[in-house]
Parts: structure tokens; sequence; C-alpha cells
């Protein structure tokens, strides 16, 4: 019994060995198991090699990336300048008095239509009257030439009277001819559009409208002196058409022709163009803008337009064609603007560029791509460092 016993116990030893054994290696091979995963990294979304940036074929960048070809942008240039409306200068009138006097009547207000002939103002004037008096003298005075004129003839014809008598009375009918034809004119003159017979007593002077048209300025009242000839009273300007004026300025305006379409909007009327052409461009420059007034002629039968409303002018400016890119591919790198260049396929290099205008969604590039490169247009800034 005791012999058996003995006789096992070198057979359990080493199977309680060889256990032990194992644990051990199953151990250190865990343990290098865990040492080898923990120290696996990620695979890199993109590798660089100097200036170039690759991305790996596994690398989820991939689908974050839109890549476009760049496409050539012939399309005209729409150069916008603000504008205001004014009245033509061709169709607008500055009523002034002819004469010194006071004002007795006010027959209009401002922005009141009036049509040609209209009563404007009644006014009272010494020199309006001393100018009717010359007339009525050199009327009657007429008369008088004329009268004893035909008594002349009527002698000469009788044979009882002198030659030099009928010479010096048909002498004194010119005379008097041509000093009533210069009273009348300077009283015509004087009554802007010709008085009644009544007002050229002398006593009151009408100014009547001498075009159809809007009041747009009004510096005159009921009572007030008159005494300043070159003072204007009031405007009257015909607004049927009025000019949109644009600044240019001396940098563009060469790109600005006579003729020329242009698109017109204004903000008291969001979301409408109107359309014109340029009717004029002015030769002189203003000395402190340097600026140059274009003006675009529209028709105005409506009264939408009315003078000092703000407005925009566009003009479409015919230009090379050159290359073209969204504004999504442009980054901006210090001070530079840069664009990510494919030089290889899902291999790209940051490149400067310089930029134009912007357009129809497309940014003109003036210097560094040309027309079929390739050019990163989405989710450029993970390319960032």
């Amino acid at each position: 019994m005791n012999k058996n016993i003995f006789q096992r116990k070198p057979l359990m030893t080493l199977a309680i060995v060889i256990l032990i054994a194992g644990r051990l290696a199953f151990v250190v091979f865990d343990s290098k198991a865990s040492a080898g995963a923990a120290g696996a990294q990620p695979a890199p979304n993109f590798t660089r090699q100097g200036e170039r940036i690759t991305i790996p074929e596994h690398s989820p960048l991939r689908q974050r990336l839109a890549v476009q070809t760049v496409a050539a942008l012939d399309a005209a240039h729409a150069l916008e300048l603000p504008a205001q409306v004014e009245a033509d200068p061709a169709r607008t009138v500055n009523i002034v008095p002819p004469v010194a006097g006071k004002v007795l009547e006010l027959k209009v207000g401002l922005g009141d239509r009036v049509r040609k002939g209209q009563l404007l103002l009644v006014m009272t004037s010494g020199d309006f009257a001393q100018a009717s008096a010359e007339l009525q003298k050199t009327r009657d005075a007429l008369q008088l030439a004329k009268r004893a004129l035909e008594r002349q003839r009527g002698v000469q014809q009788a044979g009882a009277g002198a030659a030099k008598d009928l010479e010096q009375a048909e002498s004194a009918y010119v005379q008097a001819q041509a000093e009533f034809a210069s009273a009348d004119t300077r009283l015509k003159s004087l009554s802007a559009s010709g008085a009644s017979a009544a007002d050229r007593s002398g006593q009151r002077l009408n100014l009547v409208a001498p075009n159809p048209g809007s009041i747009t300025e009004l510096a005159v009242s009921a009572g007030q002196s008159a005494n300043d000839t070159n003072a204007v009273l009031m405007t009257i300007a015909n607004l049927e058409n009025v000019w949109i004026t644009a600044n240019v300025p001396e940098n563009m305006l060469s790109s600005i022709k006579k003729g020329q379409a242009a698109s017109i909007s204004l903000p008291a009327y969001p979301g409408e163009r109107f359309q014109g052409k340029v009717s004029f461009v002015s030769d002189v420059l203003q000395a402190d803008t340097r600026r140059a007034l274009v003006r675009i002629s529209v028709p105005n039968a409506d009264g939408r337009f009315k003078p000092n409303m703000f407005a925009n002018v566009s003009f479409a400016v015919a230009q090379a064609a050159a290359p073209a890119v969204p504004p999504s591919a442009l980054l901006m790198n210090n001070e530079n603007t840069t664009v990510f260049v494919e030089v290889a396929p899902w291999t790209f290099v940051r490149r400067a560029i310089e930029t134009g205008s912007q357009e129809d969604g497309s940014v003109r590039i003036q210097s560094g791509l040309q027309v079929g490169e390739r050019v990163v247009t989405k989710g450029g800034v993970l390319l960032n460092d």
C-alpha cells in the first residue's frame, strides 16, 4: 500500500511541473500578444512628403474630398456701380423773375404737375409798369403818326401839299413803328409768354409755365419780394424721361461706351430690374472724386422714377476667357489665397493664386492655375496642417 504511494509521487510531481510550465508559457504568450495589440497605431488620413500630400487608399478623406477640373469662364463681367435718378436737364426749366417785384399770388405747390401755359404766379413790378406805359405811349404815337401820314398823302394827292411835308410824315411814321415794336418786344419778354390785355395795364405780371412738367423745386411764397432777377423761383422738370446717373471710377471708364446696355435696380422697388442704354459719358472727370458721370435715359411715363432716388446700375463688361473655380476651392494660407492642385491621383500640392472678379458662382483666376488642372473644391480645409 505504502509502496504504491511512493511509486505514484514522481508521476504526480511531473504532472504538476508540466501544468505550471504550461501556465507560465500561456502567460508569457498572452503578455506578448497584449503588448503587440497595445503598440499598433491607426493608419493616417494622409501622408506628406515635402509639399506633396497623398491620400491613402483606405483613408476616409477620399469620401470627404471633391475634386473638379478647372473650367474656362468667358461670361461678361457685371460691373455694378451706385447711381441716382435725375431729371433730364434738356427738359428742365428754371423760372426766374423777369423784373424785380413782389409776388402777389402763388398758384402752384411743390410736386404739382403743370401744363404748358398754366399760370404759376402773379407779381407786381415797377419796371413792368414802366414797360407797359412805354408800350401805351408808343402805340398812341404810332396811331398819331399814321393819321398824319394819311392826311399828308391826301393833301399831296390834291396837289396842295409840299413833297417835303409828305417825306417828313413818312419818316415820323417809320420811327413810331420802330419805337412801338421795341416797346412791345420789351413787354413781351418781361411777361414771359405774353400777358393778357388787362395785365398790360402795368398792375399785374403773370408768369406761366413754358413747358409741361412737375414742380421739382420751389423757393418762393406769396407776399415775398423777388428783387434778384437771377434767383430761381421754381423749377419745372418734364419727368416723362429721366436719367439714371452713375459715377464711374477713372480706372473703369474704358469699359463703358455710349449705347451700352445697362441693368438698373432701385431700393424703392426690390426684386425689380429695369433696362436702359448709356446715352451720355462725360468727357470731364469730377476733380474731387476722380469719377465720370454716365447717364442712362429711361422712360418714366408712370412716374415711378423720382428725382434723387438711389439706384444701382450694372454694366455687362466683355472680358477674355480665364480659368475659374468655385469659391469653396479657395483657402487662406497666411496672407495668400491658395488651392490644392491634384498632381497625381489622390496626391495634392498647395498652390498660391491671384483671384479676379466673381460672377455666376465662379471666381476668375488671374494667375496660378490653368484650364484643365484639377483642384479640391470641397473639404480642402481637412488637408491643412
